[in-house]
């Protein structure tokens, strides 16, 4: 009983340590949510491109190198498209409303 008591208290204490990460996650996760309503919106509103319109325009560009997903930012009104080729991750920033890559970096 008293080894059980123990480790319940230590299960306990571990995950108290672990509350902040979960929490900013969560957090995060929120974020994202929002920002992909808000592109939702803006492009049903006729104020930029879909997601699919942005990949049709990019993605021939990006020849030879895999495609790993998109992430928006609403402030900005911007996607930011992830690719890697040869071990290398690429981000492509593309202007929502106009479709114009706006950044590559490495």
């Amino acid at each position: 009983m008293k080894n059980f008591l123990g480790l319940a208290a230590a299960i306990a204490l571990a995950s108290l340590g672990s509350a902040p990460a979960s929490a900013a996650h969560a957090g995060m996760q929120e974020q994202s949510r929002s920002d992909q309503g808000q592109a939702r919106k803006e492009m049903k509103a006729g104020n930029q491109l879909s997601l699919r319109e942005i990949e049709r325009r990019v993605l021939p560009r990006m020849r030879g190198s895999e495609y790993l997903g998109p992430a928006y930012d609403a402030t900005a009104r911007a996607y930011r498209l992830k690719f890697i080729k040869e071990g290398r991750v690429t981000y492509v920033d593309v202007d929502a409303r106009s479709g114009r890559i706006i950044n590559r970096s490495r």
